[in-house]
């Protein structure tokens, strides 16, 4: 049964877990505006390099950059998924939901697949489901850390790319909704064939002028081409790092409100215990006085009764 003592100690305790939880909620909130701003800054600087490459694809009859994979038969694909998850817990079912996404999408992708984990979290859920990991990358953990990391990416994507350039490569990530929460996603990033080709010829030229080509027409589209690599996956990034700092928020917020909970409860079991002390206190002080006024009642009884002989005798 708990004491007075076990209750305050438990309360203290709770009281210095609920510190804890608000100093990382606080910072999951300030992450997420970085990373908000960051997505929000990339936008338009993404829009105009896919404007570039349409401009190109537009004014010169330019081949797309990957070879025809049409003898290519289904079962000899090779399918890369690059997938942003955590390094860190805390994160509700950010992971977990990803994973089996990921895993989901796998199966209805033909071919030989691996996958390249960002985060140590992302990765175990995925040996758990029987996927192993054949590249894993530490998560950034700022705005500026995110090049590195995507440049150690476009390193050993062109490594694998060049040994194999029938692969096809796929990013998966969470994306923030509209309104709240976040979904995961996937993005195809390679190759850069006719599929991709089409995807971008669809999209409206924002305005009437029709853009003028100056300059080498071959070395400015690669350019633009690495530019849009390094812009994909570096925006996949910064939206799965805002997503998880949403998750982890959203958990820091039910974390407090458990809290909370729990200290109204040991309150009110401390309050009620003390109360029941304070009274038994009281009633023993009662008791004593009662008895007290009992033993001089009968003392003065005693007395009286003393006196009463005494008299008797002398007459």
């Amino acid at each position: 049964m708990d004491t007075l003592e076990s209750l305050r100690r438990k309360i203290e305790g709770a009281n210095d877990l609920k510190s804890v939880v608000r100093t990382m909620k606080a910072m999951a909130a300030s992450n997420i505006g970085q990373y908000e701003m960051a997505v929000s800054s990339l936008n338009d600087y993404y829009r105009t390099i896919e404007l570039g490459i349409i401009a190109y694809f537009r004014h010169e009859k330019i081949d797309t950059l990957s070879e025809k994979k049409d003898s290519i038969k289904e079962d000899e694909k090779q399918i890369c998924a690059i997938v942003f998850g955590s390094d860190q817990g805390l994160v509700g079912q950010f992971n977990d939901s990803l994973a089996e996404f990921v895993v989901h999408s796998f199966n209805d992708l033909p071919g030989k697949k691996e996958i390249w984990a960002v985060g140590e979290r992302v990765q175990l859920l995925f040996s758990d489901m029987g996927h192993n990991t054949t590249k894993l990358f530490r998560v950034p953990n700022s705005v500026h850390a995110i090049t590195s990391l995507v440049q150690q990416i476009l390193i050993k994507g062109e490594e694998s790319y060049e040994l194999d350039n029938r692969k096809e490569v796929y990013v998966f990530h969470n994306r923030s909704k509209t309104k709240t929460g976040y979904e995961p996603v996937c993005m195809r990033l390679l190759p850069l064939d006719e599929k991709w080709r089409h995807s971008l010829t669809e999209l409206n030229w924002p305005s009437r002028k029709i853009p003028e080509i100056i300059g080498g027409i071959k070395p400015t589209l690669m350019v633009l081409i690495h530019a849009y690599l390094f812009t994909s996956l570096f925006k996949a990034c910064a939206e799965s790092l805002a997503s998880e700092n949403e998750s982890r928020f959203a958990a820091m917020q039910r974390a407090e409100k458990t809290i909370d909970e729990l200290m109204d409860d040991l309150n009110r079991m401390f309050h009620s215990l003390r109360q029941n002390s304070i009274d038994e206190e009281l009633f023993d002080v009662e008791s004593g006085f009662e008895a007290l006024k009992e033993d001089e009642l009968n003392q003065i009884v005693k007395n009286n009764l003393f006196s009463q002989k005494e008299k008797e005798v002398c007459n």
